[in-house]
């Protein structure tokens, strides 16, 4: 898919680069969703994002976002 961002990144790589880049607290404050400010992981994220679709899709446009803003993986160098 030319020109999608997202093409080939998948929603656990896009968790833990936001993670990564942003920390859980700071994400948690971005994307205000238990998953991101109770006992976060990756794993209990994934579970919640792949069940809540708008959720989803605040991530995808974060993720976006920052990729537009700092180039790159958010995150990764």
């Amino acid at each position: 898919q030319p020109g999608n961002p997202l093409h080939g990144i998948t929603l656990a790589r896009m968790v833990e680069d936001l993670s990564d880049f942003y920390g859980w607290e700071e994400l948690g404050r971005l994307i205000p969703v238990r998953c991101f400010t109770h006992e976060p992981s990756v794993a209990s994220s994934l579970k919640f994002l792949r069940r809540t679709p708008w959720a989803r899709e605040k991530v995808e446009a974060l993720y976006v976002d920052s990729l537009r803003r700092y180039g790159g993986h958010a995150g990764r160098t």
